[in-house]
């Protein structure tokens, strides 16, 4: 006789599959009503679909609790419908409409839904992993008991990143687990023809976390997998790499024929698919009736259609949204121009090079906001304080879960900055020398610069990335590459050239809404930058020029190590009889434009210098706006100095011929007066 325990019991097991049932249905009639109104010609947008799948999503959300995190990819209408999106806010934004989740701006490649525990959702292969390990980051930093399930497709497993993000979180013991939905194809490509890997969850064991292998047409199997995975995170063990295996049953995108498919393997499947079969299993095992389950179908089905048509009848975005939500001011890539010039504190100074500087500003940051933490390579103590001490004495101080060495793995250090801050925490992320600037891109420049945008202003990556222009050390750690990051709509870009011009600038950046790139001069470590620093703590906004030395014949306007060279060239020509006004622009993105405006209004005459190489250069920007400007009032052309069209060689007699000088300065400024 069964005991009230084992009565209790199966009720609870009835209820759960039923649930799934339910979150399958959900699943299942959104992915059927979008792939009918792309059919009919009621809708036209790109969709991948998701038939075949509705078990692994409905079993992995399940799993999850209300205030879990889910990261999901641009394939993920299932992951994000299970776990409960406001569905007519998402049809909204697949639909390009203004009643979209972020106002039609990120479209399927971009969902997020904070209110509902969708944190993000990636259109870049394999990149969803590193974000999913900055917020689990924050989740263990601040111990909330959050976990967060990332999802991805078998397709994921070939790139690098999941690499990288599959060790930080082992490494790490990060509430994170790691939801492949092996749906037999990578796009187009069978798994044998891109891995002879068998089992995918067998990559797990060279992470040191437990991998497992379930039939992913079984949401109950899938539920049981994600539950133990999950409970194992939340108890502080770390990772799990779960791998459900199912057969997708439509092709890639909508319209894809799967003329690379089976034909009567498809047809086998597609005879019986992963939904049907669960409904007659419920059926058959007495957890429910038919009429049960037509009454889910169709309050589902009910709910789904008046999302949808919502969706399908708002308003398109007028053009004037176009421009909105690149910045948290809602700025553009030039400073306005109307706040109140900022001059450094009066008061004690003291004498500083840019290494202390910057040094002392993140002490004093990080004792005043907990929420303030830094990673990077080897900047711990452990490690010796990063290779240039910048953050020396910080782990000790502030403790190893605030100041993390990370893994030689740059876009895993911006991924989990990146994931953090989307978390409510404030990362500053180091990159040792600009050039892996190159090797972070991606998350740069594809995520963390776009939150904003795609999240329709509801949030932004408040972090901060610095990094090092280095000099004698040859072709790969010596290049200026800021015109990358200034080409990046979301991205402010800051690069200093004195000790309290860094001080002041940082503290604005570590205040700022959006993602900021802080670039240092190596040259300006050794002495160059060194000054008197205000000892009172201040804040010099962005986006605010700042003129070195005044001057009334030539304006010379620069940035970072290239102001010291400008300085001197105008004690040079000032033995010539003439004078140059050296304007430091200190913020590359917010440029302050007006500035050099009226600097060159007042001079006629303008030279551009950067070290960064002069081939459509930050120069050749600034030059065209004021040649525009002021085309009518130029005494002569404008000039440009910069580095050459060459990799930095790592001879010092070649790199001294790459970088330019005072002298090329000079020579400038000579043909123009």
């Amino acid at each position: 006789m069964a005991t009230q325990l084992d009565t209790e019991a199966q009720a609870s097991t009835n209820d759960r599959a039923i649930e799934l049932y339910r979150l399958m249905s959900k699943v299942h009639h959104a992915d059927q009503r979008v792939r009918k109104g792309l059919s009919s010609g009621e809708i036209a947008m790109s969709y991948w679909p998701v038939d075949g799948q509705e078990a692994m999503s409905a079993g992995a959300a399940l799993a999850l609790s209300d205030t879990d995190q889910l990261v999901s990819t641009y394939r993920g209408l299932g992951d994000v419908v299970a776990k409960g999106i406001d569905l007519a806010g998402y049809f909204g934004e697949i639909l390009g409409r203004s009643t979209g989740l972020s106002r039609g701006k990120a479209g399927a490649m971009g969902i997020s839904d904070p209110d509902h525990g969708i944190a993000w959702t990636t259109g870049i292969v394999g990149a969803g992993p590193l974000i999913a390990n900055g917020i689990a980051l924050a989740a263990s930093i601040r111990g909330t008991g959050q976990v967060v399930l990332v999802s991805f497709g078998d397709g994921a497993t070939s790139i690098g990143y999941m690499h990288e993000a599959m060790n930080m979180a082992a490494l790490w013991s990060l509430p994170v687990v790691f939801f492949c939905q092996n749906n037999a194809w990578a796009e187009c490509t069978a798994m044998s023809r891109y891995t002879r890997t068998v089992d995918l969850s067998d990559r797990a064991g060279g992470y040191g976390m437990p991998g497992v292998t379930v039939d992913g047409t079984d949401p109950q199997a899938v539920h049981d997998a994600v539950s133990e995975a999950v409970g194992r995170a939340r108890t502080g063990d770390g990772p799990t790499f779960v791998e459900a295996v199912a057969y997708r049953l439509q092709g890639h995108y909508f319209g894809d024929g799967m003329a690379y498919a089976d034909p009567d393997e498809l047809a086998a499947k597609r005879a019986d698919p992963p939904f049907d079969r669960y409904r007659r299993r419920l059926v058959e095992e007495g957890t429910a009736t038919a009429d049960d389950l037509d009454r889910i179908d169709a309050e589902v089905s009910e709910k789904v259609e008046s999302a949808f048509a919502a969706a399908r009848d708002a308003e398109s975005l007028e053009a004037e949204e176009l421009t909105r939500d690149v910045f948290a001011d809602n700025g553009s890539e030039l400073a306005a121009g109307t706040a109140t010039r900022v001059p450094l504190p009066d008061g004690e100074t003291e004498d500083l090079g840019l290494v202390q500087a910057i040094h002392r500003t993140l002490d004093r940051a990080m004792a005043a906001d907990e929420s303030i933490i830094l990673l990077g390579e080897d900047i711990g103590d452990r490690s010796g304080g990063g290779m240039f001490k910048i953050t020396a004495g910080l782990s000790a101080k502030y403790g190893e879960l605030r100041v993390r060495d990370t893994p030689i793995a740059e876009s895993s250090i911006i991924g989990a900055a990146l994931g953090a801050s989307l978390a409510g925490l404030r990362p500053v992320a180091e990159l040792m020398f600009m050039d892996f600037l190159g090797v972070a891109m991606d998350q740069i420049a594809n995520h963390a610069a776009k939150v904003r945008y795609l999240s329709g202003g509801r949030r932004g990556a408040p972090l901060v990335i610095r990094t090092m222009v280095g000099t004698g050390a040859g072709p790969q750690h010596s290049q200026a590459v800021e015109a990358w990051a200034m080409h990046t709509p979301g991205l402010k870009v800051v690069w200093p050239s004195t000790a309290a011009d860094a001080a002041g600038l940082l503290n604005a950046c570590l205040r700022e809404e959006d993602p900021c790139l802080f670039i240092e001069s190596m040259k300006l470590y050794y002495g160059g930058g060194k000054g008197p620093v205000p000892v009172a703590d201040y804040v010099i906004p962005l986006g605010q020029a700042d003129v070195k030395r005044a001057g009334s014949d030539v304006t010379i306007c620069t940035y970072g190590v290239m102001v010291h060279a400008a300085l001197e060239a105008a004690n040079t020509l000032q033995d010539e009889g003439v004078s140059v006004e050296v304007l430091d622009l200190r913020t590359l993105v917010p440029l302050d434009l007006q500035a050099v405006l009226a600097s060159v209004g007042k001079t006629k005459r303008l030279v551009v210098a950067h070290e960064s190489v002069g081939f459509c250069g930050p120069g050749a920007e600034i030059a065209a706006a004021v040649g525009a400007e002021l085309f009518g009032e130029l005494a002569a052309p404008i000039q440009r100095v910069a580095g050459t069209y060459t990799p930095v060689p790592r001879a010092a007699t070649l790199e001294a011929a790459c970088r330019p000088n005072s002298a090329q300065l000079v020579d400038a400024v000579r043909r123009v007066v």
